[in-house]
């Protein structure tokens, strides 16, 4: 009997796959096929993405199924969140693809704000202040590009247009949508209110789609492209989403770390939290599969490691870091890693420089210092978001259970462990992929539903319990 095969595209800011995944043995297979680089490109000014190159990518991936003779019933993307693009009338895209990392939105908070204050609108929609969330970056393109604003028919974020470039079929999905700043808490779908406010236009924004919602099929043009015809298939499409899905419990007595570029750390629940308190601990309650809830914070994460390594003459292993940072761990110095000096700087070991120096500390000089400087404020960052979880909802959790690339850092799990006395696990590795096949899966009733598609994961990938590294 021949395998069904489902094909998860995860976009992250530096790098796509195409994983192929199927049931054999009684366990989800998964395998990498393709993979591809991104990045920012200076365009105009701004820090963009360059989505003629992901479309092209997302093709040639598609390509390789029919190479391998291995054709998915189904296709899903997902991507990072709050990016989009502005299409007009006839699809067409109009302006640059800016990503969330440019400068545009400095000072567009105090915009909004002025239409509507922040404490209300936490109230409505429940999401974590972030400079870059799409509320601000629309408010951005109202102020200085108001003929684009004007113009644009539709609003697509970044995997929703790959998705219409394969089908046709513009659709909006959930997980994602939450995401922008415009989508209330209580009813789950957009806030027309809050978008005429703010003289957004709110004809742009379609219907909301949830996680295994059917997109269509690929056009004959596309088809006839990569070899074959298939079905998109909305996963949760925005990458945090898919990689809570395959955080392997099925309890609710864990705290996860989603943990790669960006880390997200939280819990799920089935009631948002919008009150003044969950906003001055700055938690968010982005949407998750099945009309749940992420309630997590959004913490730098590894992008200021990524970045550091880049500035080292020498093209040191993982396993070298760890040695390193070890070797620095007489460095008390630490820095608050969700400081804006961090979202895109020229150099990272500056920017950590001029922190410390800013704020009366010593100053990392050596790759040691510096490894173990960001090492450390990472974990006490961690540390003291577990511990703001736990106050905010008056209950203990005993377990951390961290997913993603990052789960595969011993030394930064290690750290994590010390600093929360948790019992922490890492796994699995492919969270984001395995968490967007299964929503395939799941409306191929491959599952009967989320908590065993959970039982699925633990059973499939391999979990480590982690012990303290000092």
């Amino acid at each position: 009997m021949e395998n069904t095969y489902y094909l998860a595209i995860d976009i992250g800011a530096s790098s796509g796959r195409h994983i192929l995944g199927w049931m054999e043995n009684g366990k989800i297979r998964i395998e990498e096929i393709y993979r591809f680089q991104n990045g920012l490109v200076k365009k105009n000014g701004h820090l963009c993405w360059d989505m003629d190159h992901l479309f092209y990518e997302v093709v040639e991936g598609l390509k390789k199924c029919d190479r391998l003779h291995r054709i998915p019933k189904s296709v899903g993307i997902d991507t990072w969140a709050v990016d989009f693009v502005l299409l007009d009338k006839n699809g067409n895209l109009l302006g640059s693809t800016v990503a969330y990392r440019d400068g545009r939105t400095k000072g567009m908070d105090e915009v909004v704000y002025k239409k509507i204050p922040e404490a209300e609108l936490y109230a409505r929609n429940g999401i974590q202040k972030q400079i870059f969330n799409s509320i601000y970056q629309l408010v951005a393109i109202q102020q200085n590009e108001p003929a684009v604003l004007s113009s644009a028919n539709y609003f697509l974020m970044v995997p929703e247009y790959l998705n219409y470039l394969l089908t046709g079929v513009m659709k909006n999905e959930y997980t994602n949508a939450t995401t922008t700043q415009l989508v209330h808490a209580q009813t789950r779908d957009w806030d027309y209110e809050l978008m005429d406010r703010l003289a957004i236009p709110k004809e742009i924004f379609g219907a909301i789609s949830m996680p295994k919602s059917p997109v269509g099929a690929l056009k004959d043009s596309i088809a006839a492209r990569v070899g074959f015809q298939t079905e998109i298939v909305l996963p949760a499409t925005h990458d945090t989403g898919s990689a809570v899905m395959a955080v392997p419990s099925t309890s609710d007595d864990h705290i996860y770390l989603s943990s790669g570029t960006w880390s997200l750390m939280g819990i799920e629940r089935l009631i948002p939290d919008c009150s003044e308190v969950s906003r001055k601990h700055n938690f968010t309650n982005e949407g998750g599969y099945h009309y749940r809830y992420r309630y997590l914070k959004n913490i730098m994460g590894m992008w200021m490691m990524q970045n550091l390594r880049k500035e080292f003459k020498h093209a040191y292993t993982f396993e070298e870091l760890y040695q390193l940072a070890h070797i620095g761990r007489y460095f008390t110095s630490t820095v608050n890693v969700n400081d804006e000096s961090f979202l895109a700087p020229e150099s990272m070991r500056e920017a950590l420089q001029m922190y410390c120096r800013r704020t009366g500390q010593a100053v990392p000089e050596t790759e040691c210092e510096l490894l173990y400087c960001v090492y450390h404020s990472l974990a006490k960052c961690y540390a003291e978001t577990v511990a703001e979880i736990e106050e905010v909802t008056g209950k203990r959790f005993a377990q951390i259970h961290v997913v993603g690339g990052g789960c595969q850092d011993s030394f930064l799990n290690g750290l994590l462990q010390k600093h929360t006395g948790k019992n922490v696990y890492a796994g699995p590795v492919e969270a984001t992929a395995i968490g967007n096949l299964m929503a395939q899966m799941l409306k191929d009733d491959v599952f009967e539903d989320l908590s065993e598609a959970r039982q699925m994961v633990a059973k499939s990938f391999d979990v480590k319990a982690i012990t303290p590294v000092f």
